[in-house]
């Protein structure tokens, strides 16, 4: 990996610049991908506060981008939260996110779950467990879980 160190600010703006193209990004992810290709993290960091300043990078933006995202793909608030803090994103702007998608759990965990399952019920307690947990890794929490496996 070469040494960006010393590297023109201006070519570390295209590289973020490159990144933001392509999808949102959070603050955090963008820096450590930067830090990845070999920029100086200091550096990396005064060019995203600028990027932000200007509009080009938003973490609330990529929050709930992310957050529309996951829940078209029927994941479940608790496993998109989880992503977000991991991707960096502050608590409060993932709140945010989540209250802006306005998207009834219980009817999306049920959706996935007759994709996944069907719609008989579980043979057993061993089978209605493994399809608790199958709800509960994508991010439902237990009393939807409930609601859906009783």
């Amino acid at each position: 990996m070469p040494d960006r160190s010393a590297a023109d600010p201006a070519e570390l703006r295209e590289a973020a610049l490159r990144l933001l193209a392509r999808r949102e990004h959070g603050w955090v992810e963008l820096k450590r991908k930067l830090e990845r290709k070999g920029w100086d993290g200091a550096a990396a960091a005064t060019v995203l506060d600028r990027l932000a300043e200007q509009g080009l990078q938003s973490d609330e933006r990529f929050a709930e981008g992310f957050a529309r995202t996951r829940a078209e793909k029927f994941y479940g608030p608790l496993r998109i939260r989880a992503e977000l803090a991991e991707r960096g994103v502050d608590r409060g702007l993932i709140e945010r996110a989540l209250q802006a998608l306005d998207v009834d759990w219980l009817a999306q965990a049920a959706k996935w779950y007759g994709r996944r399952f069907g719609e008989s019920p579980p043979e057993d307690i061993k089978e209605r467990s493994r399809r608790s947990q199958a709800l509960a890794r994508r991010g439902f929490d237990t009393s939807v879980i409930r609601e859906i496996t009783d």
